[in-house]
């Protein structure tokens, strides 16, 4: 009886270990994608992995920001446009005050406005 529950602790832990570990590796994924502002990588990074923007960016900060304010430090407009197109209107005009790129700025005030 011990075997078996202390198998069952050990099957727990290590699927809930790996589960924490591939969160963090999408996260450094998306940051490192957006930091090279590799459109195309990041695009298909999502698709492989069956996620979309608008789910997973409240979850994932680079260096302390949100992923577009983190893609205007960087001057990575191409990610930064693709994904204020994918945000909602209303996480946009939320996080319109992060963004410190003039680019960025500009088609977050486009996509607000419609």
């Amino acid at each position: 009886m011990k075997n078996i529950l202390l198998a069952i602790t050990f099957i727990f832990l290590a699927t809930t270990y790996s589960q924490n570990a591939q969160a963090t590796n999408v996260a450094t994924k998306l940051c490192e994608y957006v930091s090279i502002d590799d459109k195309s990588r990041f695009r298909s990074f999502l698709k492989t992995n069956k996620l979309k923007i608008r789910n997973v960016f409240d979850g994932i900060q680079c260096n302390g920001q949100n992923l577009v304010a983190f893609a205007g430090k960087n001057n990575s407009i191409k990610t930064g446009t693709l994904m204020l197109g994918k945000l909602p209107k209303a996480k946009v005009e939320g996080i319109l005050a992060t963004i410190n790129s003039a680019e960025l700025t500009v088609v977050a005030q486009k996509r607000i406005n419609g």
